[in-house]
């Protein structure tokens, strides 16, 4: 058997996905695919500050990082270890993704870099197993964005042979995968996500998000500020194209109010970000696929019940479902996508979509860590 575990931990810095699939004909469609099982572990509030802070400079960022790895190495194995308890499956490999801190592709020197805060050898050392990791900076080094990754398995799982599907991950950042009746696959990052809905309402409200959206849906869309966020350069930018926190956090935001003549319920303001954050990927959507009828949510905002309303009425000629609605349940998606492209490592298959990323070509990424 096929065996993988993929782990994931984002942007929305909400902790750990993991899951245990059955790969045994992965290219061969969803059917062939096993999720055995799954779990969540959230961060403590301390790692989830101390990651926070190294997604802007700061002082000793060299050892901070460091220790910050080994953390959430630990919070890994405690992931594999729970999913692999009472089974008897033999693990291939683990494909861990890491904790991106820093995201800045072709940026400086052409190149740029992308930085995914991960200890491959610790963390296969703890667990027994191989471990593949690093998998985003082959595509950088081969002139791309290193992201988004997903795409290829949204088209092994949800792409149809007589209808345009798009899939959209809400996670900490908004990422959309096209898939065509044609089979040419697109994908890019297209906005905040949750970012910047989550930082306000730490902010206001001492929680890690707003559940259910409801605090959103408790204000009043704001125009002129919502005006001053669709302004951002990154949402008129041509793919292949790719962001993050270095991009979408509260300083940003912060600028943005400023610009205002007078003050915003704070409310209000998560009512805006909800609405800024749905109708920049609706808008990528119909720019980029204007004959899609089916739209899939997963990540944290398919949960997100005032985020998935906004959605529907900004696309009123699509269906937006949750992948749940598909046979995958939204927090597995990306933890799966890792699995997956583990496989394709261990498979030497490439595992980036050049038309995607804006890589030279296919590249087999990630990088090996033998168990002991």
């Amino acid at each position: 058997m096929n065996f993988y575990v993929g782990l994931m931990s984002g942007t929305s810095l909400d902790g750990v996905d993991g899951v245990l699939a059955d790969l045994d004909a992965a290219g061969e469609g969803r059917g062939a695919i096993r999720i055995l099982a799954h779990h969540h572990a959230p961060f403590s509030t301390e790692l989830k500050e101390l990651l926070l802070r190294l997604n802007s400079r700061g002082d000793d960022e060299l050892h901070h990082s460091a220790l910050a790895a080994n953390a959430l190495m630990r919070v890994y194995a405690q992931v594999v270890f729970a999913l692999c308890q009472g089974s008897d499956a033999r693990v291939c490999a683990i494909g861990a993704h890491g904790q991106t801190v820093r995201h800045r592709p072709q940026a400086f020197d052409g190149n740029g870099y992308t930085l995914q805060l991960m200890n491959g050898a610790l963390l296969a050392e703890l667990c027994g197993i191989d471990v593949i990791c690093d998998f985003r900076s082959r595509d950088v080094a081969a002139g791309g964005q290193g992201a988004p990754l997903v795409p290829a398995l949204h088209a092994a799982l949800f792409a149809r042979a007589d209808e345009d599907v798009a899939v959209l991950n809400l996670g900490g950042i908004g990422n959309l995968s096209l898939l065509p009746a044609s089979g040419d696959v697109l994908g890019f990052d297209c906005g905040p996500g949750n970012a910047l809905l989550d930082a306000w309402c730490e902010r206001h409200r001492r929680a890690a998000f707003d559940e259910d959206g409801r605090w959103a849906a408790s204000g009043k869309v704001n125009a002129g500020l919502l005006h001053e966020l669709q302004t951002e350069p990154f949402l008129q930018l041509a793919p292949p194209k790719s962001t993050g926190r270095d991009l979408f956090n509260l300083g940003w935001l912060e600028a943005m109010l400023a610009r205002l003549p007078h003050t915003i319920a704070a409310n209000d303001v998560q009512a805006t970000l909800a609405e800024f954050s749905a109708g920049a990927a609706a808008s990528a959507l119909r720019q980029h696929a204007p004959g899609s009828r089916r739209l899939l949510v997963c990540g944290g905002g398919a949960f997100n019940s005032d985020l998935m309303r906004r959605l529907a009425a900004l696309l009123p000629a699509a269906r937006v479902q949750s992948t749940a609605e598909h046979g995958l349940p939204p927090q597995q998606v990306e933890a799966l996508a890792f699995a997956w492209l583990a496989q394709a490592f261990v498979s030497r298959r490439p595992g980036n979509l050049a038309a995607v990323t804006g890589a030279r070509g296919p590249r087999l990424l990630g990088a090996l860590y033998p168990a002991g």
